[in-house]
């Protein structure tokens, strides 16, 4: 099965009228369990995403026994440290998941936190390079992923424009192409912090493709995202169920959501590609005129050389004949004809 084509879209032509790359964020969802790993694979390839995107962890090389949680949620973990650490595949797992996620027509991505996990990802053939939030001012990181000139996607989640251009400037002094996400670090989102707005601002600024990643555990940020302004990517996190453990739950959209934000994504795409004309009358729209319109009917039956008056008119449907539009035109002109009570009158039933 080939691959659906995430990145290519803003890479040959960030300005192009593409279709807007889905990525279905699986980040640590899985638990620590690979098998669930691979079930999350299956269940975004059902729901027609183009990609799916993983977190590779290495804890030794990310992270000291004095991390904070974020949120401790985990009573299986004493320390950060010792959750990152069962978060980890081996090398031959994660080639065993992009095996997976290929064969299933997807692109598979996964956030790389410290120099050796970019280096485990390179060795599996990454396609695109994506910065996690929390990794946006680590420009040496960044620095080692973008020197092969594979795509660079930034997520923005906790930094300022002065932070992005930073970050910006090491991806294009590599020549790498550019994508920049609009994020919001809140699990949930709520509508107040989405900010849409900062997709223009990005494209503007960067002239790159911009894309949302969303972490409002709706699929509604996402469809106005590429509605109103264009959003050449879009990643949400994935949940199997709002029943299933661990912090992201909250932020994730189900199965059944992402099927409704693909189908959403192309509904809008397809609107934008298909301007409609209203200068002429659309053909396709021909059988309903002529159910909806009213005609002009005699309100009773009208013998040849009658003279029309308002009293004698009305204006019914089907819209088979005279146009109702036109009553006033016809007032005073007389029938060469007898009609029939409520038969549409026709411009040759006029003298």
């Amino acid at each position: 099965m080939s691959l659906k084509p995430l990145a290519t879209h803003w890479i040959a032509a960030p300005h192009a009228k593409a279709s807007c790359s889905i990525i279905a964020e699986v980040a640590q969802a899985h638990d620590g369990s690979l098998g669930l790993a691979h079930a999350f694979i299956d269940a975004a390839a059902k729901a027609g995403v183009d990609a799916i995107k993983f977190q590779t962890h290495i804890a030794a090389e990310e992270s000291t026994a004095s991390e904070p949680w974020r949120v401790k949620f985990s009573k299986q973990d004493e320390t950060r440290f010792d959750y990152w650490k069962r978060m980890e595949f081996t090398a031959e797992q994660w080639a065993g998941l992009k095996a997976h996620a290929e064969d299933r027509g997807l692109m598979f991505l996964s956030s790389a936190f410290s120099h050796k996990a970019v280096d485990l990802l390179r060795r599996l053939g990454m396609a695109a390079w994506k910065v996690a939030s929390g990794e946006l001012t680590n420009l040496p990181l960044i620095g080692h992923m973008a020197k092969d000139g594979k795509p660079v996607m930034l997520s923005t989640g906790m930094s300022n424009f002065a932070e992005i251009d930073a970050a910006v400037a090491v991806v294009r002094k590599s020549k790498a192409p550019l994508a920049i996400f609009q994020c919001t670090t809140q699990y949930p989102s709520p509508p107040e912090a989405i900010g849409l707005n900062i997709l223009d601002e990005l494209r503007v600024a960067h002239q790159c493709a911009v894309g949302l990643s969303d972490h409002s555990g709706t699929i509604f940020p996402s469809l106005a995202a590429v509605a109103a302004h264009k959003a050449q990517l879009i990643e949400v996190h994935l949940t199997l169920s709002r029943d299933m453990f661990g912090p992201d739950v909250v932020a994730s959209v189900t199965p059944t959501e992402l099927k409704q934000l693909v189908d959403g994504v192309r509904f809008v795409e397809r609107m934008a590609a298909n301007p409609l004309n209203k200068v002429d009358v659309d053909p396709a729209t021909a059988p309903m005129r002529a159910i909806f319109f009213k005609s002009v009917v005699p309100l009773a039956d009208l013998a040849a050389g009658h003279k029309l008056t308002r009293e004698n008119l009305g204006l019914k449907k089907p819209g088979t004949g005279i146009p109702a539009a036109q009553f006033e035109a016809i007032i005073g002109r007389t029938l060469k004809r007898a009609v029939k009570k409520d038969v549409p009158l026709q411009m040759d039933d006029l003298s």
